[in-house]
């Protein structure tokens, strides 16, 4: 689960040139959902935003794995039996999801759907899971058996019990596509949060950019720094809330899919990308992977940046990032 640990600057008076800010906030895929537009009056506005929510819906209703009907879903219910035939947008998608885990080495993994829940952030768990039972916990993870079939836009899970879950990329590729279809129908402005998954197009109607500013996870109350987004997008997962400590180890609630192990050393992840989507799958494995091994990806991929805040409150930027800038 995403915590959300970004707040959103949007001059809601401003007016310029007959286009004005519209905002709505709505509960979507179980999360904070949010849509902000320019557009001339609030007639244009709500087109704008229904066209959003029905976009949501119906993604929802393509790749969501707690909708039995979903096309993931009847993957999911065919594992090791047999390849199930999906629509092109679903297959790529998947596709580009083992693209990344190969990039993270497997940090970000959409089959760790498959994992046994052995983990409790609830304030139940005393003591720590045994090796064994968290080695057992990832035995049916392993993005490697996911099988594609190009020609027939199939997908077959391996083996037996394997589940995908698009949590970690989905959320983005759906601000994404809300973009791409705003923007169709005319409109040529505005900002989509899905539950911390930003992208933005366009400017206020003054001009000013869409601003975003990140808040410090040590101090809710206090935002470390304020970004600009032009036609861009950031992502920020969060672990201070829910996490566990043992024997002076903070584990986060976020699980190396390789290990079965919790991320350990890391409270937020922010990223920057064009794409959502990309931003999305990155910060969940920038998590698994850890400070070192995370900035030195990022620092490798071209138009990416990120800022990590690490257990001890200290704050680490990719190379591309002078922070100091935007405090």
């Amino acid at each position: 689960m995403r915590i959300l640990t970004v707040l959103l600057f949007v001059l809601i008076n401003s007016i310029a040139f007959g286009q004005q800010v519209f905002r709505k906030k709505k509960s979507l895929l179980g999360s904070p959902f949010e849509i902000t537009v320019v557009a001339t009056d609030s007639i244009q506005a709500n087109s704008y935003i229904d066209l959003a929510v029905s976009e949501v819906k119906r993604i929802e209703n393509l790749i969501s794995d707690w909708i039995p009907t979903t096309q993931i879903s009847k993957v999911n219910q065919n594992a090791g039996i047999v390849p199930v035939k999906v629509d092109l947008e679903v297959y790529e998608l998947v596709e580009r999801s083992i693209k990344i885990s190969k990039l993270t080495s497997g940090a970000f993994d959409i089959s760790y759907a498959s994992m046994d829940k052995i983990w409790k952030f609830d304030g139940s768990m005393k003591e720590m899971p045994t090796p064994e039972a968290i080695k057992k916990s990832v035995e049916k993870v392993g993005y490697q058996n996911i099988i594609l079939n190009t020609k027939d836009t199939t997908i077959f899970l391996k083996n037996q019990g394997m589940k995908l879950g698009l949590g970690g990329i989905g959320q983005g590729y759906i601000a994404d596509k809300i973009k791409i279809v705003l923007q169709e129908k005319g409109c040529t402005s505005g900002l989509v949060n899905v539950s911390g998954d930003i992208n933005t197009w366009g400017t206020q109607p003054n001009g000013d950019a869409w601003t975003v500013g990140i808040v410090n996870p040590m101090n809710k109350n206090k935002i470390f720094a304020t970004f600009p987004l032009n036609d861009s997008a950031v992502e920020t997962s969060g672990s201070y809330e829910k996490y566990v400590t043992f024997n002076g180890i903070r584990y986060t609630h976020i699980i190396d899919p390789r290990t079965g192990y919790p991320a350990s050393g890391i409270v937020s992840v922010s990223v920057f990308a064009k794409q959502t989507e990309l931003a999305d799958a990155l910060a969940t494995g920038i998590f698994v992977l850890g400070v070192e091994v995370g900035l030195d990806l990022v620092n490798q991929l071209k138009g990416i940046g990120c800022i990590i805040v690490d257990d001890k409150g200290a704050i680490h930027v990719s190379k591309n990032i002078d922070i100091k800038k935007y405090q």
